[in-house]
């Protein structure tokens, strides 16, 4: 990863929590979604509005949740949970899902791993950043890598991935879009002006 710029500096990732959860909601009303594969921000406003607080606890991790697949199909999700990516206000999300004791995944989870920048913060390397961010808590969960897939046109993306050393693994399809998946070691390593943090 190259070094890192002044507003990278100040970027964290958090724990969803009722005292940030404006934030969250003003960019959901913007229609900007925390999900790139479809658009949430509607289902996600309902849930709030029915019970915020159970709707954080899911963010975090603390209770069960469905996942609900692009065919409308509802499966359990993944063990994981949601951070916040924060500059001192809202900047997007980065979710981290995985089956305890494994890398594996089952075939409906493309990775491990998914993030989105809302798109007035985009553009100013907070995706890389907060991918280097959860790798060192991945690595603490035991997983010594990360499968991360984008669409092979996303170049953001992919850069994002490569910065934090992605290595391609596959080119696949999934519902008639070019996927690239990359390995991404969760190792500590040592890059000059980048210093480790943790939550």
């Amino acid at each position: 990863m190259s070094a890192i710029t002044e507003a990278q500096a100040g970027l964290g990732l958090v724990e969803p929590c009722l005292e940030r959860l404006p934030a969250y909601v003003a960019a959901l009303k913007t229609g900007w979604s925390p999900n790139t594969i479809r658009d949430v921000s509607a289902e996600e406003l309902a849930a709030i509005a029915a019970d915020a607080p159970l709707f954080l606890a899911r963010l975090r991790g603390e209770a069960p949740g469905i996942a609900r697949l692009p065919d409308g199909t509802e499966v359990p999700r993944l063990p994981g949970k949601v951070f916040w990516i924060w500059d001192g206000d809202f900047c997007g999300s980065i979710n981290f899902r995985h089956q305890p004791g494994t890398e594996a995944l089952p075939p409906h989870v493309s990775g491990h791993a998914g993030y989105a920048v809302v798109p007035w913060k985009q553009s100013h390397g907070y995706a890389t950043r907060a991918l280097g961010l959860l790798l060192p808590i991945a690595c603490r969960l035991g997983l010594p890598r990360l499968l991360l897939t984008c669409d092979e046109g996303n170049s953001a993306s992919r850069r994002a991935i490569e910065a934090n050393g992605g290595v391609l693994a596959d080119r696949v399809e999934a519902d008639g879009t070019a996927k690239l998946q990359f390995w991404v070691n969760t190792q500590p390593r040592s890059v000059e002006g980048d210093p480790l943090t943790t939550i």
